[in-house]
């Protein structure tokens, strides 16, 4: 039987004060069979992503630590940054890795949302897999109005949450609400473009995306326009620390669009705006398939058949031709989820 390994890969409203950080870690690492496997701090969009691994009861015991140390130092009436968020932990994916089902999973989050609720008196949310309703399973739909609309939000019948008060609190007001939820592995990653236009950045994100767009005809009628690629959610989004934009998308299903298949869309419709990719970031960590086929994909544009090309030189081939090294070092014993289990 697999050994029963359950990843969490929370991410919290803060990339800029290292001390809060480092005291979430903490908390995280006072469970011992729970290990830190990356954080990814990202000071711009005043984001880090902490992912951790091991036994199931060890990692839902440390993820709640991490929550309760998070509404501890952090404010949200004092957050600002880039990205959509809800409260100090925005969001909680427990992630199955092997000996675990998703259906587990789900339960795991369902009792950690309930115990998160019931201890810290946060509202907690839940998506993906452990979604009580069907509307709920999507992400974004839970963000919506984000921490500012959580007032106008939290005592209707549509944003009430599953677990906790629906009423804002002093402990509401500090530190917002959180979505829990199970899912499985995604890849989160920005594209980097030639341009500082977010409307550029933003159209490219609403042609690819599945959800795509919403325009309106001639008689006035409104109708969606599916984006090109399946699985994806995307953004656009300038990032004053870089000087560029960026698509920024989430992919949830590496099978139905792998990396390198969204890199190379992304790289098509840059450039009948009159734009380019040049570089890619990955945020948090990645699974080894997805490099491997990305690094025979760029061999196949080049002719070369990879049958006998080692694992090693895929890697660096995926790595080289996506770019990942234009804002700082990708390094795959850093990032690769397989090096670091």
């Amino acid at each position: 039987m697999d050994k029963r390994i359950l990843e969490c890969v929370p991410n919290f409203s803060e990339g800029r004060d290292v001390k809060v950080i480092e005291s979430i870690a903490g908390a995280i690492s006072s469970v011992p069979e729970a290990k830190i496997l990356h954080i990814d701090r990202g000071r711009a969009a005043n984001r880090t992503v902490i992912t951790f691994a091991g036994d199931p009861d060890a990692v839902v015991e440390a993820a709640f630590r991490a929550v309760a140390t998070a509404a501890e130092l952090m404010d949200m009436r004092l957050q600002k940054g880039e990205h959509p968020r809800i409260g100090a932990t925005d969001v909680l994916p427990l992630v199955p890795v092997s000996g675990v089902t998703i259906e587990e999973a789900a339960r795991y989050a369902t009792d950690l949302a309930r115990r998160i609720s019931g201890e810290l008196g946060i509202p907690t949310y839940l998506y993906e897999q452990a979604a009580q309703r069907h509307e709920r399973r999507p992400l974004e739909y839970n963000r919506r109005g984000e921490w500012e609309g959580l007032p106008d939000k939290i005592s209707t019948e549509e944003g009430r949450p599953d677990f906790g008060p629906d009423r804002m609190t002093e402990m509401t007001q500090k530190a917002g609400a959180t979505i829990v939820g199970a899912r499985n592995f995604l890849i989160a990653v920005n594209f980097n473009l030639d341009t500082d236009s977010v409307p550029l950045a933003e159209e490219i994100a609403k042609d690819v995306r599945q959800s795509g767009r919403i325009i309106t005809d001639a008689d006035g009628n409104k109708k969606r326009i599916p984006g090109t690629l399946k699985s994806v959610k995307a953004i656009g989004w300038y990032i004053r620390e870089y000087g560029f934009a960026q698509v920024s998308m989430n992919i949830t299903d590496i099978h139905s669009t792998p990396l390198h298949v969204a890199y190379e869309e992304v790289v098509r419709l840059a450039a009948l705006r009159g734009t380019k990719v040049t570089g890619t970031e990955i945020i948090g960590l990645v699974p080894q398939s997805v490099l491997l086929d990305a690094g025979r994909f760029f061999y196949g544009q080049e002719g070369l058949n990879t049958i006998n090309i080692t694992n090693e030189l895929l890697i660096d081939k995926a790595i080289t031709a996506m770019n990942f090294s234009e804002i700082k070092p990708f390094d795959p014993k850093e990032k690769v989820i397989e090096y670091l289990l």
